[in-house]
């Protein structure tokens, strides 16, 4: 790989005739980063993806390519890709339908809009895996029509699609008045009855660890149960009955339910899986009643889930930050707390719930500094990245509490060049406060060259367009690849040098 050409062919700054010279000659991963050129034109689009079929696939994926600009013959996956997005030739689906290739049969099966032949076609397909690809994005109809199939794994897909009509989505579940699916994926290619070993050493061997059939396609069927509690056609009222069910994984789904009923909320609130109550604590359709019971929950996780639930109240929510760890993000209940509830919040006697508070980039001015002079580090820590924030606030924050706050500092994006540079000038540099530093716009040549020390943040430092021209140049021999890259990427290589990098494309 020439990684040298790879980066050059992502820089924005290449001039149009060396972005023509690469795609003459261009192999996958030069392809890549041209590519994700914003200023690719049509004609270099097309030409490049016929030199590479897998930045076809990406072009055509991004809208950057027509129907017309696609040889479905010569490139099958690029075609596909318009078919999927809405783009394509409509006869290039039946096209696709007799393909002898089944993943791109699957592929079509997938795709919006297909006429009504074509789907006729695929659901009647030879392999199960294209029908029940039809069966997973199909409309209600067909979908009403699919959950009879005699195949468990069409079912189960039926099961998953969201336009399958309720009624039918519930049937399923009982598979009353359903005839008894016939097969499943365990026993097309396994004797009956047979379980799965975890720990198979076949490599041609693609059932799911633990799959297992019986005769009664078990594995399958619990699987199908997953996708009707997933999915959010499935009447609630067709669902309740998982609540005492054997299996922690659709009690889990059934926690998770918006629609779910108070009184099973209540009943899975005393489950005895710590898991099912922690997906339980996040669900918004728990009641304060549950909030509340959840809250002195003691069991894995259930606490920290139940801080990031929209509606906790305040006062649970203080507790919960004394009882659990739960790290500076921005709770939800956090970023809608009423004006008068942010002024209660920020004087709250706990310092995490001053740090919730703090990651809030909205807060009124006053309140801000309040917390940019707080005495704990984990508050300032958390304000630090607030916008608005002086010069002087931020110098006085690394001032107090060193290390502890740097990075969330150099971080900010309003942190001016001057403290960067300082920042990047202290005696010890911090290696996060240089990786923030090497990305932020505002850093400066020096500040930069102290970031080339570390090696994490020397990969992005060399492709930052402050850096002096020569040290990108310099950079383009280093022994790291990311870095050579990233140099042969940056905007602010000299232009004479890009050409003198790819000598062997003059004429082309």
């Amino acid at each position: 790989m020439n990684h040298v050409l790879c980066g050059l062919a992502a820089n924005g700054a290449l001039p149009v005739e060396l972005v023509d010279r690469l795609v003459a000659v261009a192999d996958a991963d030069i392809a890549d980063g041209l590519a994700s050129r914003a200023d690719l034109s049509r004609e270099q689009a097309v030409a490049l993806a016929v030199r590479v079929e897998e930045s076809a696939v990406r072009l055509a994926y991004e809208g950057r390519l027509a129907a017309a600009d696609v040889n479905p013959r010569t490139q099958p996956q690029a075609a596909l890709a318009l078919l999927e997005e809405g783009f394509g030739d409509l006869e290039w689906t039946r096209l696709f339908a007799v393909d002898p290739d089944v993943e791109r049969r699957v592929k079509l099966a997938a795709c919006p809009g297909l006429p009504a032949d074509v789907r006729e076609m695929l659901a009647a397909d030879r392999d199960v895996r294209v029908v029940a690809e039809v069966a997973l994005w199909t409309t209600a109809d067909m979908a009403a029509r699919l959950a009879r199939h005699p195949h468990a794994e069409v079912r189960r897909a039926v099961a998953a699609n969201e336009a399958t009509p309720p009624q039918v989505l519930a049937i399923l579940l009982t598979g009353e008045g359903l005839p008894p699916a016939e097969r499943c994926l365990v026993c097309d290619s396994e004797e009956s009855p047979y379980v799965h070993d975890p720990h198979c050493p076949r490599p041609d061997c693609d059932l799911p660890s633990g799959a297992s059939c019986t005769g009664s396609h078990e594995s399958t069927l619990h699987e199908l149960a997953e996708q009707a509690l997933w999915n959010p056609a499935t009447p609630i009222e067709a669902l309740l009955r998982f609540a005492d069910h054997p299996s922690m994984v659709l009690r889990c789904r059934l926690a998770a339910r918006p629609d779910l009923p108070p009184q099973t909320a209540a009943r899975l609130a005393s489950d005895p899986v710590p898991g099912v109550r922690a997906d339980l604590a996040e669900n918004p359709a728990i009641g304060e009643s549950v909030l509340r019971v959840l809250a002195a929950d003691g069991g894995h996780d259930v606490q920290r889930r139940l801080a990031h639930h929209p509606r906790v109240p305040l006062d649970v929510l203080s507790g919960l930050a004394a009882a659990t760890k739960i790290g500076p993000t921005l709770l939800p209940r956090i970023a809608s707390a009423s004006l008068s509830e942010v002024e209660e919040l920020s004087t709250s006697p706990n310092p995490v719930v001053r740090m919730l508070l703090a990651e809030r980039r909205d807060l009124p001015a006053e309140i801000r500094d309040r917390l940019a002079d707080d005495p704990d580090a984990k508050v300032v820590k958390s304000i630090a990245g607030h916008p608005g924030l002086s010069e002087a606030q931020l110098r006085s924050m690394v001032e107090r509490h060193g290390s502890r706050v740097i990075a969330k500092v150099a971080a900010n994006p309003q942190t001016p060049s001057a403290l960067l540079e300082y920042l990047t000038g202290r005696m010890t540099p911090v290696r996060k406060a240089l990786r923030e530093v090497a990305r932020h716009p505002n850093a400066t040549g020096p500040a930069l060259l102290v970031c080339l020390t570390d090696q994490d943040a020397r990969r992005v430092a060399a492709g930052h367009p402050a850096l002096p021209p020569e040290t990108i140049v310099e950079l383009l021999a280093d022994h790291d690849w990311h870095v050579v890259e990233a140099a042969a990427a940056n905007p602010s290589l000299p232009s004479a040098v890009m050409v003198e990098l790819v000598p062997e494309l003059n004429g082309v």
